[in-house]
């Protein structure tokens, strides 16, 4: 019998989460005819929903990540690429 203790980090869980939503709200961005990265910009820099739109319930999806955690995320693979 194994006694197996498995380790799992909740940073990655959350990690994944967040490059979940990005990637759903960047789609419903395009699929609605937008652009993406200056949609998601605005939001970042102003924290105004209505720079997403609610197409795939994008806006509440977004709205669950927080933008400093965003912003370092971002960072962190910017500088790390």
């Amino acid at each position: 019998m194994v006694d197996g203790t498995k380790k799992f980090n909740v940073k990655d869980d959350a990690d994944v989460e967040m490059k979940r939503i990005l990637t759903t709200v960047y789609d419903a961005l395009r699929e609605k005819g937008y652009n993406p990265i200056n949609q998601i910009v605005g939001y970042i820099l102003s924290e105004d929903p209505t720079y997403i739109t609610n197409h795939h319930n994008a806006r509440g999806l977004i709205r669950k990540i927080d933008r400093d955690e965003l912003l370092q995320e971002l960072v962190r693979q910017y500088l790390s690429n």
